[in-house]
């Protein structure tokens, strides 16, 4: 007996082809899922050899710049500003007048001075006359005593006579000894009357309150009008500012290493550069000038001063200033740029690229710096290749495409 289909060749048809459908999506399905295997390519680094010379180290302090001489100009009198006679800021010369105080009471007591003098030597004048007269007198008195006196002891004149003489000169004596007592005090109420005078002079020059010092002068802290006085503060300061000087502190063992350059005759003199705020160098070069005379006990620093030449006055007190010098010669010295050496918890690490371009994490011992270089004192051997631009994400047994540094390299 024959089986007959119940699928009709239509039917047929159709499922064949949704089969192929299904079969066709299965398997790109299967193609999309497979992770591509194409390769990633090599970072680029910049790189620079290790090298090995001879190099100057040189060492930094922070400092401030003062001027030579910081003079306070302070009011000597008490009295009202009437004017100031500079400008702020500007250079002035030593006697030059910075403010003026109303003389007026000052000029009053100063001819009142003179007037007190004027009187004490007119007395003199006086006494003096009348000492004259009394000397007159008294010599008179004492001949006539003298006349009377042997007439006397022969009743050739009466006792009267003799006693009236006597009682004259003793009278003309006194008034001598009146007239040079008088004579004494008018000589000292002379030489009150002269100090009251100079004072009330000093006391009117002082109204005109003159700079010690050539230099610049700062900001005038009082103004016209103000009411000023000796307990006041100053009314400007000026400061000679050429040269300048720079104050920094250096540890007792900077100390102790670096005294031979400035004490020693026979050695150069210790020249020092200074690095201003905005970090540049400052064109003239300055000398060691002082040290001070004793360590702080609580820092362990000592503070030294250096001088550098401000022509134009361009450096101003107060300024941040930098100091630089070479402190030693290092001979032999490993050096890479500074810019190659990652500071990791206390720790220096530096990448270095092997003859295969792999990179390895080499930790290293740091010390002086020398210019855009580090001196490397170990882990690190000459002719080595240091990873300087393009560190960042590199891990150990990375391959690397390298190419030169070209940055700055001193």
């Amino acid at each position: 007996m024959k089986i007959k289909s119940v699928l009709k060749p239509k039917q047929v048809a159709w499922m064949s082809g949704g089969l192929l459908v299904a079969i066709l999506g299965i398997a790109v399905s299967r193609s999309a899922a497979k992770p591509s295997t194409k390769a990633q390519p090599s970072p680029v680094v910049e790189v620079a050899p290790v090298e090995q010379r001879d190099v100057p180290i040189y060492d930094e302090w922070i400092g401030t710049l003062a001027g030579q001489v910081n003079a306070d100009v302070k009011a000597q009198v008490t009295g009202y500003l009437l004017t100031r006679n500079y400008k702020e800021g500007s250079f002035v010369r030593k006697g030059q007048v910075l403010f003026e105080i109303d003389p007026r009471p000052f000029q009053a007591v100063l001819d009142q001075a003179r007037g007190q003098l004027a009187q004490a030597q007119a007395q003199l004048v006086q006494y003096q006359a009348q000492l004259s007269i009394a000397q007159a007198n008294q010599l008179k008195s004492q001949l006539n005593v003298e006349k009377y006196e042997p007439l006397a002891k022969v009743d050739a004149v009466s006792k009267q006579d003799f006693d009236n003489a006597t009682q004259t000169d003793v009278a003309n004596k006194a008034q001598v000894k009146a007239a040079e007592a008088a004579i004494v005090s008018a000589k000292a109420q002379i030489t009150a009357s002269e100090a009251a005078v100079e004072t009330a002079a000093i006391n009117l020059s002082f109204t005109r309150v003159i700079s010690p010092i050539d230099g610049i002068a700062g900001v005038a802290q009082a103004q016209v009008g103000d009411l000023v006085n000796t307990s006041s503060g100053p009314l400007t300061t000026v400061s000679t500012l050429d040269p300048i000087r720079d104050y920094f502190a250096v540890s007792e063992q900077e100390y102790l290493a670096l005294q031979n350059r400035f004490s020693n005759p026979d050695k150069d003199h210790w020249k020092l550069q200074l690095i201003l705020a905005d970090g540049s160098t400052y064109p003239q070069e300055g000398e060691f000038y002082f040290a001070d005379r004793q360590v702080n006990a609580n820092t362990g620093a000592i503070q030294i001063a250096a001088l550098f030449p401000n022509p134009g006055n361009v450096l101003r007190p107060g300024q941040y200033g930098k100091v630089r010098a070479m402190i030693r010669d290092q001979q032999n010295a490993t050096l890479i740029p500074q810019a190659a050496v990652n500071e990791q918890q206390g720790s220096y690490i530096v990448a270095v690229v092997d003859k295969a371009n792999r990179v390895s994490m080499r930790p290293v011992q740091v010390g002086a710096r020398a210019g855009t270089m580090w001196v490397i004192q170990s882990g690190l051997n000459a002719g080595e290749r240091v990873v300087v631009e393009g560190q960042q994400n590199l891990r150990p047994g990375t391959m690397v495409q390298t190419k030169p540094f070209k940055g700055n390299v001193e």
